[in-house]
């Protein structure tokens, strides 16, 4: 497929041709489902923690003894059923994360791409280098192409970053970080020719 490549002020300056199996290709929405679930998973912290009756303080005595008394039996003042006593099978730290298939993953972001191009939410931009680190500047830009939320990539452009980072509806990414998640949950994406070309080798069916 070919697409326009503009620059900053959205003046055309070229095409690009890109291939059909990364950027036209079916959009699969089962695996957006998968991936943004892993992805999400992946940044728990899983720090949570209740304390059992061994990590409560107190309770070292048997409240009272055995039989005789009328009173259930008991061992301890800090088993569950007691006021500040400790929890039962409560939760304890963990690691959430799990990591699908190389394909699947592939798939899902070529669906995605695939996706933002179809509904006209996607693209290229020749250049997005900053002459310096300006937010005013990333905010005219995406006034020129009536964007508000906005996913920007490109191959380690610092100027953008830093003015991109205090923007709520805007994000950057280098080429390396590109998920599904940060496609979808943003309404427009814009690429550098250079990543574009990149991911467009990366992603290609072999």
């Amino acid at each position: 497929m070919k697409l326009e490549v503009y620059n900053l002020d959205k003046k055309k300056v070229g095409d690009i041709e890109l291939k059909d199996e990364v950027f036209g290709a079916d959009v699969n929405k089962a695996l957006f489902y998968d991936v943004v679930k892993s992805q999400l998973a992946s940044r728990r912290r899983g720090t949570h923690m209740t304390k059992t009756k061994a990590d409560v303080r107190g309770g070292g005595k048997k409240p009272w003894k055995q039989k005789h008394t009328g009173n259930a039996r008991t061992g301890s003042t800090r088993n569950p059923n007691w006021v500040g006593g400790g929890v039962a099978f409560g939760p304890k730290p963990r690691d959430y994360s799990y990591r699908l298939p190389r394909k699947m993953r592939q798939g899902a972001l070529r669906s995605a791409l695939s996706l933002r191009v179809k509904e006209k939410a996607f693209t290229i931009l020749d250049s997005a280098k900053l002459e310096s680190v300006k937010t005013k500047q990333v905010v005219a830009f995406l006034e020129k192409f009536g964007v508000e939320s906005a996913l920007i990539v490109d191959h380690k452009n610092q100027n953008l970053m830093l003015s991109t980072r205090n923007l709520v509806k805007a994000k950057y990414l280098h080429q390396e970080g590109v998920n599904v998640y940060d496609v979808l949950r943003y309404k427009h994406l814009f690429l550098t020719k250079e990543v574009a070309l990149k991911l467009q080798e990366g992603l290609i069916n072999e």
